[in-house]
């Protein structure tokens, strides 16, 4: 028979160059009975993790002296790749979180200051997938085993093979409901690397949002699969992180007041936003969107001057986008159909006129202020009162000026779950404008 249980629970590894934080996280360990090693830099992590063979999951501060957390982390990967790892970051280390998802293979950062019961979940949840894991691996060297016995036990272990097949099949069905939940804390972390990047440009707040929810809506239209319509989403989310590189004056300046050696400057912003998530296999195919998502249809566009169909459809879809949202928020002058009207006349030049069309329907959709709804009543409260039902009035923000939610958003469980979170957080200045039901 099979052994129905996991491994003996594995050993987390805890690198911190600051000893009171290690002696924090020992304490909150040993609360929750889990087994933990301590090292206070880089080279001796590396150590203990060589001499310690039960490690399963590391978590290492990135900011430490000699070597930091997505140096340490790449070399742990070498010494232990089945190892996990969770990188512990600051709001604006934006540049070490992409470092440690790509030199480190990280499976998550976690913000700090941290929640002890988000970290201790965190640390459960990817503790429980080494797990699981390790026991397929195991079930998979055994059912290899017996394959070789059956040549010569067919009809005796027959029923025994019945009953293993049964249990490896519970096996992959619980990995492939944690496959699941990693491609949604994927998802997670893509929009919020999005958010980070909307920080170099509050004129244009949750533009990263808007540009993916309408080109979504736009190539589901256009009959894309849902393969490539995820391709589109995180193209839209990432579109701009090339901008991270760019001057902030140069950021906020208009292009038609720009000489040509800032254009040029500018212009290098999509090849360095692909080259940014070249390293992530998974994200190669957004990142060639975001190479070409200036490109114009007439050919006149950067960085290749691709024209027509030689433009991914993904990026003529991503331009419209990027242009519409573009238009109505700047300076809140443009009307929906005033920017209708523009994309109409630019189709053939700037934008696919094959395109164009699939515009109208997503655009009033999301751009659409219904602040008048029948039997609802406009309130001020603080985040506390804040219940499911309620409909913001406008863009809620956390203390440090990340986007929350959006205006226009009905608040569910999920949200306010998450206003409670970043209260905790990061505390949201001030009240809150509501549109709630009448009493």
């Amino acid at each position: 028979m099979i052994e129905n249980h996991l491994p003996d629970a594995p050993t987390v590894l805890f690198v911190d160059d600051e000893k009171n934080i290690l002696a924090s996280l020992r304490r909150l360990m040993h609360r929750e009975d889990i087994e933990a090693l301590t090292a206070a830099s880089g080279p001796e992590g590396l150590e203990l993790l060589q001499a310690s063979p039960n490690i399963g999951l590391i978590v290492s501060d990135q900011r430490m002296p000699g070597m930091n957390g997505a140096d340490f982390l790449a070399r742990a990967r070498e010494i232990r790749p089945d190892v996990h790892r969770i990188m512990l970051t600051g709001y604006s280390d934006l540049s070490a979180t992409i470092d440690a998802i790509n030199k480190g293979g990280a499976h998550r950062f976690i913000t700090k200051p941290w929640d002890d019961a988000d970290l201790l979940r965190a640390i459960r949840e990817e503790l429980k997938s080494y797990q699981l894991v390790k026991e397929n691996e195991r079930l998979g060297a055994i059912i290899g085993r017996q394959n070789e016995e059956l040549k010569d036990w067919n009809k005796k272990l027959k029923a025994r093979v019945l009953e293993q097949t049964a249990e490896i099949r519970e096996k992959n069905a619980s990995l492939r409901t944690k496959n699941l939940k990693l491609q949604e804390m994927f998802r997670d972390t893509i929009e919020a690397l999005s958010r980070l990047i909307e920080l170099r440009a509050k004129k244009l707040r949750d533009h990263s949002g808007n540009v993916t929810r309408l080109a979504v809506d736009m190539a589901e239209a256009r009959g894309m699969t849902p393969q490539q319509v995820e391709v589109v989403r995180v193209a839209g989310l990432l579109h701009d992180i090339g901008e991270i590189g760019i001057p902030d004056e140069l950021l906020n300046k208009p292009l038609s007041q720009c000489d040509p050696e800032e254009l040029e400057v500018y212009m290098q912003h999509t090849i360095r936003g692909q080259a940014t998530i070249d390293a992530i296999s998974i994200l190669r195919p957004a990142g060639l969107l975001i190479r070409h998502h200036h490109e114009n249809f007439n050919g006149s566009g950067f960085p290749d001057g691709l024209q027509g169909s030689a433009i991914p459809q993904g990026a003529r879809i991503l331009a419209l986008a990027d242009f519409v949202d573009r238009e109505i928020n700047r300076e809140h002058t443009s009307s929906v159909d005033k920017t209708l009207l523009k994309a109409r006349e630019l189709a053939g030049t700037k934008f696919d006129p094959e395109l164009v069309p699939l515009l109208e329907k997503p655009l009033r959709k999301h751009y659409r202020h219904d602040n008048t709804k029948q039997g609802m009543v406009r309130k001020t409260l603080p985040p506390a009162e804040l219940r499911i039902g309620m409909v913001l009035m406008q863009n809620l923000l956390s203390g440090t000026g990340l986007l929350l939610l959006k205006e226009g958003s009905v608040l569910d469980e999920k949200s306010i779950q998450a206003i409670g979170r970043y209260q905790k957080i990061d505390p949201i200045k001030g009240a809150v404008v509501v549109m709630v039901k009448g009493e």
